[in-house]
């Protein structure tokens, strides 16, 4: 017994669709995955068993082999549990549907629910790009995915929800676009320019700097107000368009940073790492590498405060993101480009040389 189900994968801030291939054969009872998964998606072998008897399916005593095409690609994250359960189902025809033009994406919860996925926008968007006609999704991703204009969102609570779908017993859930037009930041939600008395001409520079989009180095004692000056730069920036706002909504949908309430991302972010990040933290990478700190402050600001505590190595690697506006990531299996367009601001105490001067004159 064969089931195809398709699923998709993220390759930077890219989708690539996963087919997922189930075979339930006669034999000992095994249950094997592969395709190059990772631990995340090993374990779903445990999630899948017992999402699917608690929810009142019958679990085969069968020998299991799960493949995830293309088998060269090194798959990551919980997002396959969904479509390995549907498969299985399939595979042992306790749910039967047409899934050949249908994608499914969702972490299972050992009860059967759904939970929240890290980078359904991206997945999304490449599935719809592929034409594509049905895209399932837990009902916590559903305002995430509908970004996507166009594409048909179907959200889930539950795996027995789904099969009653494909059984007929219920109607296909609707799911309403996100309004992303026509929106103003509110004066409440950033640290505004105008709260900040004095300092005229350093919001002058500021304001300059906003202008043309330059990087800027504040150099002064501590209280004098240097971070909050680099917080309240946001404010005067102006307004993300659609297509930005959708960039950045990415970027943090892969890192797993999109807030639950408002899953698309409208202010220009701001980044203060401290100076002890890591150098992947800083610029992004790992195993399976994510976005960093440029990544996530991209179309915003990133913050640097007290500048010459980064050491000459970590900020030699802001040179490609400032040059280039993107940050290569370069492994053994391959190179991934992540967008870092942002304005640097860096802050600094006076240099001790120049003070001890000024006291002795």
């Amino acid at each position: 017994m064969l089931a195809k189900v398709m699923s998709c994968a993220t390759v930077g801030l890219e989708g690539v669709i996963i087919e997922v291939e189930v075979d339930i054969s006669p034999g000992l009872p095994s249950f094997t995955i592969v395709g190059l998964p990772d631990t995340a998606v090993q374990e779903a072998r445990e999630r899948v068993r017992a999402a699917i008897r608690n929810s009142d399916f019958t679990f085969p005593m069968k020998r299991i082999v799960v493949n995830l095409a293309p088998a060269d690609l090194k798959k990551a994250g919980p997002a396959y549990d969904l479509p390995i359960a549907v498969g299985i189902l399939l595979g042992l025809e306790q749910a039967s549907a047409d899934v050949s033009q249908t994608v499914l994406l969702g972490e299972l919860s050992l009860d059967g629910s759904l939970r929240h996925t890290t980078g359904v926008l991206p997945m999304v968007a490449a599935t719809h790009e592929k034409g594509f006609s049905d895209i399932i999704v837990p009902t916590a991703n559903a305002q995430e995915a509908s970004l996507v204009d166009g594409a048909r969102i179907m959200p889930f609570d539950t795996l027995s929800q789904l099969v009653s779908y494909f059984q007929g017993e219920i109607a296909a859930p609707e799911c309403q676009a996100e309004a992303v037009d026509e929106y103003v930041v509110p004066l409440w939600a950033t640290t505004d320019l105008a709260h900040v008395k004095g300092q005229e001409h350093v919001k002058r520079a500021l304001e300059i700097a906003a202008a043309g989009g330059h990087n800027v180095i504040m150099m002064g004692p501590p209280g004098a107000g240097k971070t909050l000056l680099a917080r309240s730069l946001p404010s005067i920036l102006p307004p993300m368009t659609n297509d930005e706002a959708l960039e950045v909504t990415k970027v943090y949908s892969i890192s797993g940073l999109l807030p639950p309430d408002s899953p698309f991302i409208r202010q220009r972010p701001f980044r203060s790492p401290h100076y002890t990040v890591s150098n992947v933290g800083l610029v992004g990478g790992g195993r399976f590498p994510r976005p960093g700190e440029v990544s996530l402050s991209h179309r915003g600001v990133l913050f640097l405060d007290e500048l010459p505590e980064f050491g000459h190595a970590l900020l030699e690697l802001l040179r490609q993101p400032l040059e280039d506006k993107v940050i290569t990531i370069s492994r053994a299996q391959g190179s991934l480009t992540f967008p870092a367009n942002f304005m640097l601001v860096g802050a600094m105490n006076p240099c001790p040389c120049r003070v001890q001067l000024q006291n002795w004159n």
